[in-house]
């Protein structure tokens, strides 16, 4: 038991390095041997867990399908805007899943499997909006592939600029803004006030916070 406890925290230290280094530097000028370096391991030690710098980002990118947990939500589309709130908060503080992030909308030699993060969100993203479609809580006529995608596209986007402005600290302000312009167009008018675009606090009561009324206005709080 001692033994695999101390290959997990090895594990782990080494991506951590890893996503660390590849953030400084890219994929392409990243080298194990820095990694190796930030982790305090032997090369030993990497090559038991990961035969190859390639690996090592093939590990990385799949911490973003694991960051893909489906919030416990009656209301299906609400789910999904808390699956984006709490992506974007992980990403405040996961440097893991910030690596992957990174690697994947990085132009480098790294080629990321071809069940891409932007394949794997707008799956999950889609699921739960032809659930909430089926519930009557988005307007007739809605493409719920065309809306993951497009959902999908624009976070990708405001993380990009969140990175640049603000290290990403306002990031899920922005998701947050993103909802509130796009939830009129998108969810039912009985729905909508039902609907939360701000994060709910730790320890939070799920309370409605940043509402949308009925008449689809922004009514902050």
């Amino acid at each position: 038991m001692a033994t695999q406890e101390r290959g997990i925290r090895s594990r782990r230290s080494i991506l951590e390095a890893a996503a660390d280094v590849f953030g400084e530097r890219g994929y392409d000028a990243a080298s194990t041997n820095e990694i190796l370096a930030r982790a305090g391991l032997t090369r030993g030690a990497l090559y038991h867990h990961f035969p190859s710098k390639e690996a090592i980002a093939v590990a990385l990118v799949e911490a973003h399908s694991e960051a893909l947990v489906v919030p416990h939500q009656e209301v299906r589309l609400q789910a999904v805007i808390d699956l984006t709130l709490k992506f974007a908060q992980r990403l405040q503080r996961d440097p893991i899943l910030r690596a992957s992030v990174r690697l994947a909308i990085e132009q480098s030699a790294f080629a990321p499997p071809a069940r891409t993060p932007y394949i794997q969100s707008i799956t999950v993203i889609q699921e739960l909006l032809e659930q909430a479609c089926r519930q009557g809580e988005l307007l007739p006529g809605t493409d719920a592939a065309e809306v993951a995608a497009t959902i999908v596209g624009a976070f990708t986007g405001l993380q990009v600029m969140s990175q640049v402005y603000s290290n990403r600290e306002d990031l899920p302000a922005r998701v947050s803004a993103l909802w509130r312009l796009v939830l009129p167009g998108l969810a039912s008018p009985g729905i909508i006030p039902r609907l939360r675009t701000g994060a709910v606090p730790e320890g939070g009561t799920g309370l409605i916070e940043n509402s949308l009324p009925a008449g689809g206005e922004f009514a902050p709080t």
